[in-house]
């Protein structure tokens, strides 16, 4: 599932694939309009499943610090004003999750982006991201030797 939820670069939010074309694809807000549109070659367009966090040792998946969050928070949405919030509560609480992040590398808008995304998440009832990290039978790694 994860592999279908799509980041565009320069739209806000999160958007699942809906469909393939030859020249794009076809992907689906996931806020509360559910609008249709399409996602061109141009656009930089990356999957949940291949973001990662800085950690001071190895990067983490994001799927990994999500599953951390939603222990925190026990499944709901995030417990306090984001949005809003200073730096030093921000951080604070993102160390909570992940301890070991990059404090030089990993910026507040960034983890201000994540816990937007956790709860976009959770609104559309995704929430067993270790699941969704696990290949399916579809999934084939041989494939990508197949576009080289």
């Amino acid at each position: 599932m994860v592999q279908t939820i799509l980041s565009i670069a320069g739209k806000p939010g999160l958007y699942k694939l809906v469909s393939r074309g030859k020249a794009n694809l076809i992907v689906e807000a996931l806020d509360e309009t559910h609008k249709r549109m399409p996602a061109f070659a141009t656009d930089r367009v990356t999957s949940l499943a291949d973001i990662a966090i800085y950690t001071e040792n190895d990067d983490v998946p994001l799927m990994n610090v999500l599953a951390a969050i939603r222990d925190k928070e026990q499944g709901k949405q995030i417990s306090f004003n984001f949005k809003k919030a200073a730096s030093k509560e921000l951080r604070s609480y993102f160390a909570e999750v992940l301890p070991e992040f990059d404090q030089e590398r990993v910026h507040d808008s960034d983890i201000r982006k994540l816990m937007q995304w956790y709860n976009i998440l959770v609104n559309n009832g995704i929430t067993d991201f270790e699941k969704d990290m696990a290949p399916t039978e579809g999934d084939n790694v041989d494939d990508r030797k197949e576009q080289d």
